[in-house]
């Protein structure tokens, strides 16, 4: 009995996927739930599992085809098993109707480390032997990044002596390739956010900057305790969204969003957290930070960035948010203006912790200083709203029992 592998139901924001790569070959058994491809949106990575165990009888659709909800991708041979040495079945593709015997998909499975279409696409313009290329991503995939790493450590090897040794020519210049690979749909949905953002709203970013040494302080003095009670390291970004929920709470505005000519005011606070990861920046969501305390929102924010990363994290948890924090300073950056997260208004950006002489009471000290900017939406926020919610963040971390008491 033969079993029809289809794309899953995506969300309502999500038009459309891309596929991006299969982790069978046909001929191969699967056992079920067994991922059987990745399916790329705008927004995370989805995977496909096998409906039932079988074999892989014939693959429709090959990589870097754009798949809509129900659209057929395979179809598996229900309670068949593989036979070492037999033929592959043919890969099937819609595209003009006709039949082909493979595709680049499977060119790339047979590989050792499966190939990104990044990655292929670099391997084939340099010739590069996918079996010499090492891969970092998850069970030896094989990145773009890989394969560039590869060439370059290439280039860097000292060259065999000649025989006569001959004079360079002048002028001679090293190589200059160059590579075109198409944007992922994360990067490009960054791209077009981004540019959204810069076109339909009035940015402007404003400066304070934070005396860290009481946070440090609390954190040296319970780390221990806090790790063995919770099971999770007592970070800054804890602090720091605590302190942006009461800043919030007193400007209502930079908590707000503008709609049509409608300010929508959300009497809740969803907190995004900018996260960094291969594929690039996405922002999953603390549902009511207010409610969360400094040990669940740290157990969230590592369970983020561990899934992020993995590719495993939802959509519905990069949806929504009221506004966001992004942290530069973990890169080493000392000043930015971070972009809005549209359709928000404001966006916190941390930067770099640095040890810098300040003057306190007369006295010049050297303390733990961090410089934080607050972009926003000048249509919504006024200045003076602007400044006094960086005030008010800067209080509680100077003072952290201003969050605790409600100050």
């Amino acid at each position: 009995m033969t079993i029809e592998v289809r794309v899953p139901q995506l969300p309502e924001s999500v038009a459309d996927a891309t596929l991006v790569s299969w982790h069978k070959k046909p001929g191969d058994a699967v056992a079920r739930d067994e991922n059987l491809v990745d399916l790329e949106t705008d927004k995370v990575v989805l995977e496909v599992p096998a409906p039932t165990a079988g074999v892989l009888k014939e693959i429709r659709l090959g990589d870097g085809t754009t798949v809509t909800s129900g659209q057929l991708l395979a179809v598996i041979e229900e309670d068949a098993t593989s036979l070492p040495g037999a033929s592959a079945p043919a890969i099937m593709t819609t595209s003009g109707g006709a039949a082909t015997a493979a595709t680049d998909a499977v060119k790339a499975d047979t590989a050792p480390g499966k190939l990104s279409p990044a990655a292929k696409r670099v391997v084939e313009e340099n010739k590069v032997d996918p079996t010499a290329v090492a891969g970092s991503g998850r069970g030896g995939r094989v990145s773009k990044s890989d394969v560039v790493n590869y060439l370059s450590a290439k280039e860097a090897a000292p060259a065999p002596a000649a025989s006569v040794p001959s004079a360079p020519a002048s002028g001679a210049r090293g190589a200059r390739a160059e590579q075109r690979v198409p944007m992922t749909r994360l990067r490009a949905r960054i791209a077009e956010r981004m540019v959204q953002a810069q076109a339909t709203q009035a940015l402007l970013t404003s400066f304070n900057e934070v005396d860290l040494r009481a946070v440090n302080e609390l954190r040296t003095r319970y780390k221990d305790q806090f790790e063995k009670q919770h099971g999770v390291k007592l970070g800054f970004m804890s602090f720091f969204a605590k302190a942006c929920v009461e800043a919030l709470k007193k400007f209502p505005s930079v908590n707000a969003s503008v709609e049509g000519n409608d300010i929508v005011y959300h009497e809740y606070f969803d907190i995004g957290v900018a996260v960094s990861t291969d594929r690039g920046l996405i922002v999953p969501i603390l549902r009511d930070a207010d409610l969360q305390s400094f040990a669940e929102i740290e157990k969230s924010i590592a369970n983020f960035a561990a899934r992020a990363r993995a590719g495993t994290i939802t959509i519905e948890e990069l949806t929504g948010g009221t506004f966001t924090i992004t942290n530069g300073g973990v890169f080493g950056s000392l000043l930015s203006t971070p972009i809005v997260n549209s359709p928000q208004s404001a966006i916190l950006g941390m930067h770099k912790i640095q040890d810098r002489a300040v003057v306190i009471d007369g006295q010049v000290v050297v303390r733990p200083m961090m410089y934080i900017a607050l972009t926003y939406d000048h249509r919504l926020i006024d200045g003076r709203e602007a400044v006094q919610f960086l005030v008010t963040v800067k209080q509680c971390l100077e003072d952290p029992a201003r969050m605790v008491l409600g100050l």
